[in-house]
């Protein structure tokens, strides 16, 4: 299993259209190969910033290397250009994990890292 995660800091003020472009755009990462769930996630609030991350876990880390080299990938990312309303002060910035234990009501197990 694998985790990708962009984490983006978000102007103060901006957090609104920042959330509606994610909430209102058109994603097809249902239908790649290995996703297996998507969060965007919102963080703690500094004096300058918001902090968002979006985090997508993956079967494998090579499920996810084959999805950022689609067409779909390039779609999804294709507005991406700085034309939107809001301002971010950096991001994204990319952290990949790969998954050594997961955790869950039945219990622990460790994952196959392979």
């Amino acid at each position: 299993m694998f985790i990708a995660m962009n984490r983006l800091k978000v102007v103060k003020g901006s957090e609104h259209e920042f959330e509606q472009v994610w909430f209102n755009r058109k994603s097809t990462l249902n239908e790649a190969p290995g996703f297996v769930v998507f969060h965007l996630v919102k963080g703690p609030e500094r004096d300058d910033h918001v902090l968002y991350a979006s985090h997508t876990v993956w079967r494998s880390r090579a499920d996810f290397d084959a999805w950022t080299k689609s067409d779909q990938f390039r779609h999804a990312h294709a507005n991406a250009d700085g034309k939107q309303k809001f301002s971010l002060i950096s991001g994204p910035e990319f952290e990949g994990f790969t998954v050594l234990q997961e955790v869950t009501p039945e219990g622990a197990r460790l994952v196959d890292a392979a």
